[in-house]
């Protein structure tokens, strides 16, 4: 009878702990605005840029327009053909940003000869809503033990139930 009143106060005395810890301990951390990934491509013969603007799952987008800018600058317009591909002629090497459906890729473009190896052959442009996968969670566990309102949660619990345990055999009350 008196173990199992200690093993409620502790279960209850863990839930208490557990209402007040904050919940921006147990939230994930928002990321910061990242810098957009730059992606090496490689021109085709004579300044030729290619791509393709795809669906998030896969199928191609047809009658898109495309837009190739460098800075502020607009240098062309193009749209997509029935396989969902696009192409710029007479490009030259540099940085340049390409949109399609409201989405934007930054490439910078190589002359064929000279591309690094890990260089694509054609840009990618992705349109949807982006799809969220959980495979951050080990990353979220660090997190949350990187705080220190959970981890002396963690080690009041771990004095505190034996503790509570132990006086629950004892004649004192």
């Amino acid at each position: 009878m008196r173990r199992t009143v200690a093993i409620q106060r502790a279960a209850l005395w863990l839930a208490v702990v557990g209402f007040c810890v904050p919940q921006a301990a147990i939230a994930g951390v928002p990321s910061a605005k990242k810098a957009p990934v730059i992606v090496d491509v490689a021109l085709r013969d004579g300044g030729v840029l290619v791509g393709q603007v795809l669906h998030v799952q896969g199928s191609p987008l047809t009658d898109v327009p495309v837009v190739l800018r460098s800075g502020d600058r607009q240098l062309g317009v193009s749209k997509t053909d029935e396989a969902g591909l696009f192409a710029f002629r007479g490009v030259r090497s540099g940085v340049y940003q390409v949109v399609a459906a409201e989405r934007q890729g930054t490439y910078r473009l190589w002359p064929q000869k000279t591309a690094p190896p890990s260089a694509k052959p054609g840009a990618l442009i992705v349109v949807g809503k982006d799809t969220v996968r959980g495979q951050r969670a080990a990353r979220t566990f660090r997190n949350l033990m990187a705080n220190p309102w959970v981890v002396g949660g963690i080690i009041a619990t771990a004095v505190a139930v034996p503790v509570a345990i132990h006086n629950c055999g004892s004649s004192s009350p």
